[in-house]
């Protein structure tokens, strides 16, 4: 008896309509692997955002470098296929060569937390994110992030970026470079960019690691689902 009630439940309309989605995934999670900086890109599009922007602007396109995690990212009005190719054009492209794989999981987004509450928070204030991602880019850019163990700035330039307070407040770096001399300053460079490949590195080992971590998470909730030819299944759009 509560296996037929069971069984009828799960083919009764109603109870597919009303039932809870299943958030297990199907399938085992397998992470693109990369080696080197700008190799693969993510790409996001994150909105409608709630109120829009003062220039109407309710979307945000974006994309991700898989390695570094240096960010791009644009203001949209409107979600187009010509729009979305001048951006892989103009802000991956031309800037930094064509890449191997640009991701996008089949539409939807790539989700980056921590751009996505910059942006909620310039829009929460005053409705001008389309001109405060400038500066949601920036902070994001010169953050440590957790899966490299590095800021997206430093894998791509080969330094940490100059903050503002540094202007104000000279660092000890900002105070030794304004004392070196030319020949000083030459071998001190020389000694970064053979620092950077190390670097490097260290940052793509982190992010194998890194990777590992969050593949065995993900697996522990794979919950498989298999159809055969004929099977009737709920398509909710």
């Amino acid at each position: 008896m509560v296996k037929n009630c069971s069984e009828y439940a799960k083919k009764y309309e109603s109870c597919q309509l009303h039932a809870n989605f299943i958030h297990q995934p199907p399938n085992p999670l397998h992470p693109t692997v990369v080696s080197w900086p700008f190799h693969a890109w993510g790409l996001d599009v994150v909105g409608p955002i709630t109120p829009m922007s003062s220039a109407r602007h309710i979307y945000i396109l974006a994309a991700t470098d898989y390695f570094s995690k240096w960010a791009e990212a644009v203001p949209l009005k409107e979600v187009k296929k010509e729009t979305v190719v001048d951006f892989i054009h103009v802000k991956i492209i031309f800037r930094y060569g064509v890449p191997r794989y640009i991701i996008t999981e089949n539409g939807r987004p790539f989700y980056n937390k921590s751009m996505d509450k910059l942006c909620a928070h310039s829009v929460e204030v005053k409705r001008d994110c389309h001109e405060k991602l400038g500066e949601a880019l920036w902070a994001y850019r010169t953050t440590h992030r957790t899966a490299t163990q590095a800021t997206p700035y430093s894998l791509v330039y080969g330094v940490e970026a100059v903050l503002p307070l540094e202007s104000q407040i000279p660092s000890l770096r900002i105070g030794i470079q304004e004392e070196l001399t030319i020949e000083d300053n030459a071998r001190l460079r020389l000694e970064e960019l053979e620092a950077l490949d190390e670097k490097k590195l260290e940052a793509q080992q982190q992010l194998q690691c890194y990777q590992a971590c969050m593949t065995r998470a993900f697996n522990k909730k794979v919950r498989p689902r298999s159809f055969q030819v004929g099977d009737l299944v709920l398509a909710v759009r």
